[in-house]
């Protein structure tokens, strides 16, 4: 029987799943209330639940020397609403930004209006497309996977002030690469 929190990451780093079960009864409503109470959206914080005890299972980057598995858990879960909320906010600004440049909003359904919306979003995808391959990437990864830049980091092995340094050139020359298509239209 798996009763301390220390012999429950010894059975994870194991890789015996009955451990998993063990650690997601013990601690989940914990985890859940944290999301629960920063995001304020159920949906949200039952995603954000399953991923921490899954990121738990899969990286297992607890040590115990650091603290006690329920702080680790608080800690990981306050951290992840908090970019999940930033991401959002970030990426509603700038969705809503492009939105009103690239594609004002359409009161009629005519023909020359779909075609017109058809040819805006082939000047976004042909911007996209004139991306070097990171910045493309990074952005990909943040706006259309909703990964935080810490998690992208961590998916392309790279630093996190290098990620951050290829969003925000992704995003300066995804403005350039728009206006310049629209100048040559």
């Amino acid at each position: 029987m798996l009763d301390t929190d220390a012999e429950l990451i010894q059975a994870l780093q194991a890789g015996q799943t009955a451990a998993l079960g063990v650690v997601y009864d013990r601690y989940s409503k914990l985890v859940y209330g944290i999301a629960m109470k920063i995001l304020g959206n159920s949906a949200e914080a039952e995603d954000l639940t399953q991923e921490v005890f899954l990121t738990l299972w899969q990286r297992n980057t607890y040590q115990a020397s650091r603290g006690s598995l329920s702080s680790y858990l608080s800690t990981v879960t306050r951290s992840r609403a908090i970019d999940r909320l930033r991401v959002g906010s970030n990426r509603r600004r700038i969705l809503n930004q492009w939105s009103d440049e690239v594609s004002p909003p359409i009161t009629s359904t005519t023909p020359f209006d779909q075609a017109s919306t058809l040819e805006r979003g082939e000047l976004v995808r042909c911007a996209v497309a004139m991306l070097p391959e990171m910045q493309r990437r990074v952005l990909e990864l943040s706006y259309f996977e909703g990964l935080s830049q810490a998690e992208i980091a961590q998916f392309l092995d790279a630093p996190l002030g290098t990620v951050k340094t290829w969003t925000r050139k992704g995003l300066l020359q995804l403005s350039q690469n728009l206006q310049s298509l629209r100048d040559s239209s």
